[in-house]
């Protein structure tokens, strides 16, 4: 037996910092003998996922090695694999065989909060423990990290409530795995039949297409020579309006110059000319009428049909959907980059080809370091 059978301990204490786990690199140079457990204190784990426990390991006058794992005596060959990278001061070891926490482990909601005792229904036991957690930890988030032992408080409630959060997932997976199977044998049952209808339908729609944009064609072809002929109609009317205009003009100038003559023309020479202009301008304002007439009727000609092809409830129309189409597509992407999408997809891209070490940067982004909290 070596004169100070802790000297590794104090080594691996002093690279450890008083509690904290040992890295690889550290236990690269302080070699631990997976045979040869080190006298020392540490802490360990029992079985996955258990509580940690204080451990003190030494060896007696007579070069026996004795191993307290807790309050009780364990086989130090098997504590040691996971021991030694855990090495603490004996001062903590005492104090939490005594009963107090380890320095980075959180505080216990079961304790602080009286949690009720567990009902076996998980989705109960885990609310009520997350409510106690939140509670808790929303306290401990409202002030800033000061501390290595707050740090380490925190990494080790993260991997807690992560732990709740994988449980409720387990269960939950196990809960909806009979209602997905269930939709999942419904989906396989009828998907053949809807989807081979609607894409039937689709086919016979796009089938009929190229005559329904004939007819369109046809629909717009007359259409305009309706506006056309209305056109040309709206413009005699507008001819007759201004006969019939002329003609109760002339009549009215007549009539003014035969009051003007001292002596009238003979009566029957004066009513055979005032019944011709009457009848003159009788005539024209039919004729306006007519064409007036004619003019809406041509516009309403001109008012678009609808194109179809089926019947009531079962039509198939040409609908308009309009689609962009680029003509210069540099100085679109120019235009548009500053709308959030475009930002978005470059985002996107630029982190694709950061997290690739060995791709050639473009120009206009750097590759930088961005460590985060994991």
């Amino acid at each position: 037996m070596t004169a100070d059978q802790y000297a590794w301990w104090r080594q691996a204490l002093k690279l450890a910092g008083g509690y904290r786990e040992l890295t690889h690199d550290q236990l690269l140079l302080l070699a631990p003998s997976a045979d040869s457990p080190e006298s020392g204190f540490f802490r360990n784990r029992p079985y996955k996922d258990a509580p940690l426990v204080p451990v003190a390991i030494w060896r007696d006058a007579s070069g026996k090695v004795i191993c307290l794992q807790g309050d009780k005596e364990a086989e130090a060959d098997k504590v040691w694999n996971y021991a030694c990278r855990n090495p603490i001061t004996e001062t903590l070891y005492h104090s939490v065989l005594a009963g107090g926490a380890w320095p980075d482990e959180p505080p216990s909601v079961a304790k602080d909060h009286n949690l009720p005792a567990k009902t076996g229904d998980l989705h109960k036991d885990l609310a009520a423990e997350l409510s106690a957690e939140k509670e808790t930890v929303e306290g401990f988030l409202k002030k800033a990290i000061a501390t290595q032992e707050q740090a380490d408080q925190a990494g080790v409630w993260a991997k807690r409530l992560a732990g709740i959060a994988t449980k409720a997932d387990e269960q939950f997976n196990v809960e909806k795995r009979p209602w997905l199977d269930g939709g999942n044998a419904v989906d396989d049952k009828w998907r053949d039949v809807r989807t081979d209808a609607k894409e039937l339908a689709k086919k016979l729609k796009k089938h009929g297409e190229a005559w329904l944009k004939e007819l369109d064609r046809l629909e717009q072809e007359r259409q305009r020579k309706a506006r056309e002929d209305a056109d040309r109609v709206r413009r005699e009317a507008e001819a007759a309006a201004q006969r019939v205009a002329d003609a109760a003009r002339a009549a009215e100038e007549e009539s003014a110059r035969r009051n003007a003559i001292a002596t009238p023309p003979g009566l029957a020479a004066s009513f055979e000319q005032e019944s011709q202009q009457e009848a003159d301008l009788i005539a024209a304002e039919a004729e306006a009428k007519r064409l007036i007439q004619r003019v809406a009727d041509a516009d309403r000609e001109a008012q678009a049909r609808p194109v179809f092809s089926g019947r009531t409830g079962a039509k198939v129309s040409l609908h308009t959907f309009w689609v962009a189409n680029i003509t210069d597509y540099d100085a679109l992407v120019a235009a548009l980059k500053d709308e959030p999408e475009v930002r978005e997809v470059v985002e996107k891209i630029a982190g694709r080809i950061a997290r690739n070490k060995d791709a050639i940067l473009p120009a206009g982004m750097d590759r930088i370091p961005d460590k985060r909290a994991a």
